[in-house]
């Protein structure tokens, strides 16, 4: 069994042997541009991490791994556009440096990429493969059209955020994890407990993450601390806010998120005090927990191992205890 660092080895490789046509070049260059921003590779790693899982050569899945890393990196670029993002991972988004039509294109033309890639996968996993792969493709686009239509509602309930999260962020995880149990020869209860895991597991991800924009230290964070607040992103701390809040806390929230024009680092102290008083961050840390207590459940169930196990539970530890 390999170490992560071998498989993060791997995967660096595989990623600078993609190769893709030379022209047009404006169509191509900005899928080499976004593959080799950089980012953590959870993803394609979760894909190889799984099929060790099972006693199957990592190599074995390195196709699917990249399938994932295409595809999740298109669903980056049409978001950027959708959200008129500037930065993604420090430098120009690609409909900044390029134009939105070239983004777009770039983009649908990666969704063919993965798809090529996914082809590579030995005939006898390609139906499952296949099956799983189209099944996640399009839980995340419907993740992304409800992200967007939750910005127009203002009742929102947590229960809808929570489903949006789960098929926006969470799908993905569960999904390449699935990948790397079918390639890995796992029993059909084995690859259902890992993708159950990998979904839970994303749905604490994402409210890790929600905490850590109000939360997070300035100087790790990488990004601006608050960023959600400013935008009235509604998410599990806003609703729950609004869930618990009366009087004058009430009226803060109403007023502070209805302004047009404020002072950004004034909006932020604000409505991080409005959450302190109604201990936010602890209940949202709560069911953040509760998510990640219910994966770990799912995960001890699968019938591998423990010391297979060690691997795929220590990068969970991992994500779970960053600080951006």
């Amino acid at each position: 069994m390999q170490t992560t660092e071998q498989l993060q080895n791997i995967l660096d490789q595989a990623i600078q042997n993609l190769t893709f046509p030379d022209q047009p070049k404006h169509l191509y260059e900005p899928i080499k541009y976004i593959i080799n921003l950089g980012g953590k590779r959870v993803r394609p790693l979760l894909v190889l991490l799984s099929t060790e899982l099972f006693g199957t050569d990592a190599k074995e899945a390195i196709h699917a791994a990249m399938a994932i890393e295409v595809f999740h990196n298109f669903t980056l670029v049409h978001d950027d556009i959708m959200d008129n993002a500037p930065l993604r991972r420090g430098k120009a988004t690609v409909h900044e440096k390029w134009s939105t039509n070239t983004a777009i294109l770039s983009g649908d033309v990666m969704m063919v990429e993965a798809n090529k890639n996914l082809a590579k996968v030995n005939p006898i996993f390609l139906k499952d493969v296949l099956d799983t792969f189209n099944t996640t493709a399009q839980g995340v686009c419907e993740g992304q059209q409800l992200d967007m239509e939750f910005e127009q509602r203002d009742d929102v309930s947590i229960e809808e955020y929570i489903n949006m999260i789960r098929l926006k962020t969470a799908v993905l995880l569960g999904g390449a994890l699935k990948l790397g149990a079918i390639i890995g020869k796992a029993s059909e209860k084995d690859a259902d407990l890992i993708y159950q895991f990998g979904e839970n597991i994303g749905i604490a991800f994402q409210l890790h993450d929600d905490i850590l924009d109000v939360y997070a230290d300035p100087d790790k964070f990488g990004k601006q601390v608050g960023g959600d607040i400013i935008a009235n992103k509604k998410t599990f701390l806003l609703l729950k806010a609004f869930e618990q809040a009366k009087d004058e806390n009430l009226e803060a929230l109403e007023n502070w998120t209805s302004y047009k024009k404020f002072d950004v680092r004034e909006k932020v102290n604000a409505v991080k005090q409005v959450y302190d008083t109604l201990d936010i961050q602890n209940i949202a840390k709560a069911s953040m927990d509760e998510y990640l207590n219910k994966a770990l459940a799912l995960f001890k169930q699968i019938n591998v191992s423990d010391e297979a196990k060690f691997n795929l539970l220590t990068l969970t530890t991992q994500l779970m205890a960053r600080e951006y």
